[in-house]
């Protein structure tokens, strides 16, 4: 299921610079990139919630630690973007 939602945020990342680059209101766009997000993290903790009832140490070791990292890069990088609109029409009215 966070596959599905990484993806869902990702697309809706690419329509939020899209609207900014026709000069339509892009917000919502944004707002759905950064719950996309939201909800990826989400879906990954409980993937992580699972393995633990299921007591499955081995699935935890191999994929938490890079799991963690690339998480974390990941949604910094899609703050980042989703924001980049806001903060180039700032730059533009300056």
């Amino acid at each position: 299921m966070w596959l599905v939602l990484g993806i869902i945020a990702i697309v809706a990342t690419f329509i939020n610079f899209y609207m900014y680059g026709t000069g339509k209101d892009y917000k919502l766009a944004m707002a759905m990139g950064l719950s996309f997000t939201a909800l990826t993290l989400v879906a990954g903790y409980r993937m992580v919630s699972d393995w633990v009832e299921l007591e499955d140490w081995s699935a935890l070791l191999d994929v938490m630690p890079t799991m963690e990292t690339a998480l974390g890069i990941l949604t910094i990088i899609s703050i980042l973007l989703n924001i980049t609109p806001i903060l180039l029409e700032l730059k533009n009215k300056k």
